[in-house]
């Protein structure tokens, strides 16, 4: 097989509102904090076990305004996207920084109307340009 698959599929709770940016040309970023729950019963004692998994979840330009608009805190939504990974020199140590991110590029708000459900659907509008997204500042990482 000649290729491969980027391919990231979460449904979790937003630990937090949207954190909005602007990319140097204006395109809106919402970065987005989502709680992937897994449980299982453990074997030697019969306890039913629990971990949470926080993923940072980055959306552009209409994905992100729609993101600004319906998602809340605690909502449940249902994100499909990619891995990416960006790196920085921090500015206090001086040292190489990297983040891996989920860039969306679908979000389904799920749940019933009064979880935040009657909200539409959205597929991502213009993908960022080549080169993993728009120009953003280098002191804007979230």
């Amino acid at each position: 097989m000649s290729g491969s698959v980027n391919k990231v599929i979460l449904i979790g709770h937003l630990g937090m509102d949207p954190e909005m940016k602007s990319t140097t040309a204006g395109v809106p970023i919402a970065r987005l904090r989502i709680a992937t729950t897994e449980t299982w019963t453990d074997k030697a004692s019969g306890q039913r076990q629990e971990k949470t998994e926080w993923h940072t979840v980055i959306a552009f330009d209409k994905l992100a305004s729609i993101c600004e608009r319906y998602l809340t805190k605690g909502k449940l939504v249902y994100i499909e996207g990619s891995l990416t990974t960006r790196s920085w020199d921090d500015k206090e140590s001086g040292q190489k920084r990297y983040a891996t991110e989920v860039k969306a590029r679908e979000l389904k708000m799920l749940g019933g109307r009064g979880d935040g459900g009657a909200a539409p659907s959205a597929a991502g509008g213009a993908e960022p340009q080549a080169g993993g997204g728009p120009d953003v500042d280098d002191d804007v990482p979230f």
